[in-house]
């Protein structure tokens, strides 16, 4: 489903111009794509805006806010690394796609 969103806003940016990439970018927003260049934030991305990332499953994601909610949050992206799932090659990957931009806000329950 990714490919084919990314392949038809790629098509409709050929050939129709900038007004048909805002309209990609909202199909793919709605879609719980991020759009070209907006990075996640570990420490605040529900499950579905980890997903959205490339090789992050449901199983990857529900690891990631485990480990954040553990640890106290990501305090620098290669800690990513310490999520069963994820080693180097993985990271390598997703490291320009993510930050850690903002500490986790605290759960209501507590």
């Amino acid at each position: 489903m990714r490919r084919l969103i990314w392949s038809v806003m790629v098509v409709l940016a050929l050939c129709a111009g900038p007004a048909w990439v805002e309209a990609a970018q909202d199909v793919a927003a709605s879609a719980g794509q991020r759009a070209a260049g907006e990075l996640i934030d570990l420490n605040q991305a529900d499950a579905a805006q980890l997903e959205s990332l490339p090789g992050i499953g449901e199983v990857t994601a529900a690891r990631i806010i485990e480990y954040r909610q553990e640890n106290g949050g990501f305090k620098k992206i290669e800690e990513l690394m310490n999520v069963r799932g994820i080693g180097e090659r993985s990271f390598l990957r997703l490291r320009p796609l993510v930050t850690v931009g903002t500490t986790p806000k605290p759960d209501a329950r507590d």
